[in-house]
């Protein structure tokens, strides 16, 4: 009699000249059963076929699961490359709820703070999940490059809002269900990030990392201390109570949104820095978010303060739009 294996992800099928059809195996006490009581230990010895059971979990489970995870990468990655054009064209005709915009008929609503808080939350529960899984989890390139994703978001999740409930009073409320776009959206940003930085990034071979690196953080740490002093000024100034007004000194000299100018030269940063895919898709989707949002802002400060409103600032980008 003779006997060969073939060998799936969970069970071992064991089929001959006198074994019609196959037999499966699901667990270890069938196999020793088997192997026990018929003729399959005169073929081979028990430690041959658990030896092969092991070296095949070893190795083609991983080779499965890699090309399950590659999958849902690129298709995570391509994702994000779709949303962008229908979001930057919903936004040219209608404005996400909140600050300046909000209006009710959007559902329930909670705290601003809380919102801020919740929705940002992924970019760094998630991105400490994920990282320690990917194959560069240790190396110090990684780690480097990973790092202002994580001061910027801990930023956004835990320092703004703490700033926004310390120095404003709203009592206008942050809708749930964008709060859950935005949520959703930060889920798969993430993903995209932690995945791309710890796991699928070339750095054994890519010889200009730390030239780019610093290069793109230059433009990074730029972006960021835009954004964070134009915030304390808004801040600021919802504090001081009176309702809205215009905001003045800085780069609000030139745009109505610095701080969303900012955050989209912040990614231009990030994106040099990674030089990804999902870096560039992270960036274009950075300017198809707020560069309508701006556009908005800007329209509703004329609006609203008319012939008091500077002439000469633009929306977002400074000098040209």
């Amino acid at each position: 009699m003779v006997f060969h294996f073939n060998l799936e992800p969970r069970w071992l099928m064991l089929e001959g000249e006198y074994q019609n059809p196959p037999l499966i195996i699901f667990s270890k006490s069938q196999l020793l059963l088997f192997y026990k009581y018929t003729s399959i230990h005169k073929c081979f010895t028990l430690e041959s076929i658990t030896h092969q059971v092991h070296n095949y979990t070893l190795t083609q489970r991983p080779k499965q699961n890699m090309a399950s995870d590659q999958y849902l990468f690129h298709y995570s990655l391509l994702t994000l490359f779709l949303i962008g054009p229908p979001t930057f064209i919903s936004l040219r005709f209608l404005q996400a709820p909140y600050g300046k915009h909000h209006r009710s008929g959007w559902g329930p609503t909670i705290s601003p703070p809380l919102a801020w808080f919740l929705m940002e939350g992924p970019t760094l529960w998630l991105t400490f999940l994920i990282f320690p899984f990917g194959q560069h989890h240790s190396n110090p390139k990684a780690l480097t490059l990973i790092s202002p994703f994580l001061i910027h978001y801990l930023n956004r999740t835990c320092l703004y809002p703490l700033r926004m409930h310390l120095k404003t009073n709203r009592k206008t409320g942050f809708p749930v269900s964008v709060a859950l776009m935005a949520f959703t959206f930060n889920l798969l940003n993430s993903y995209l990030q932690a995945r791309w930085v710890s796991h699928y990034a070339d750095y054994g071979t890519d010889k200009w990392f730390w030239w780019r690196f610093f290069g793109g953080l230059a433009v990074f740490i730029g972006g960021m201390t835009v954004n964070i002093r134009s915030d304390t000024a808004l801040l600021a100034l919802k504090g001081e109570g009176g309702g809205y007004r215009i905001p003045r000194g800085g780069w609000f000299e030139l745009v109505s949104c610095p701080n969303y100018f900012g955050e989209v030269v912040e990614w231009l940063g990030w994106a040099l820095m990674t030089r990804s895919w999902a870096g560039f898709g992270f960036f274009l989707y950075t300017c198809a978010n707020l560069v309508p949002r701006a556009r908005a802002h800007h329209m509703w400060y004329l609006e609203k303060f008319g012939e008091d409103y500077p002439k000469g600032r633009k929306a977002v980008i400074p000098f040209m739009y």
